[in-house]
């Protein structure tokens, strides 16, 4: 993993949509199935705000809910995991490892090999065709 990106609350507004800076800045989270229209072409996932790389194709599984999941990081150093009680729920919230933008939550109740389902938010991620 590369050094920490850390930038101002301005000059993240100036380089994201209003609603990529709500979700990845404010921990928002966008209405499911508006952001998991991705190709389904072999590639990978990258952060929106600093482009490091998230999670690949090969590990995103159909859930159910309207948001992209994945069973599994590219690297588990890739992501954070933070323990989250908004809401009052308590939840796994994801970051990316390198910016610290809100991902979205994993939850254990995922395919194998992990059971595991990072159900991340669309707008937080680009995706990246293979070469």
């Amino acid at each position: 993993m590369t050094d920490k990106i850390v930038k101002t609350e301005a000059e993240w507004r100036e380089q994201l949509s209003d609603l990529a800076f709500k979700v990845t800045r404010k921990k928002g989270t966008e209405r499911a199935g508006t952001h998991d229209d991705f190709p389904k072409a072999p590639g990978g996932f990258r952060c929106a705000c600093c482009d490091a790389p998230l999670f690949d194709q090969t590990a995103k599984f159909e859930s159910g809910t309207g948001w992209p999941s994945f069973f599994a990081p590219v690297d588990d150093a890739a992501v954070e995991l933070h323990e989250d009680r908004s809401w009052f729920m308590r939840r796994t919230e994801v970051l990316c490892a390198r910016c610290d933008a809100h991902l979205g939550h994993v939850f254990p109740d995922g395919p194998q090999p992990t059971g595991l389902r990072y159900c991340m938010n669309g707008v937080a991620l680009k995706f990246e065709p293979e070469d």
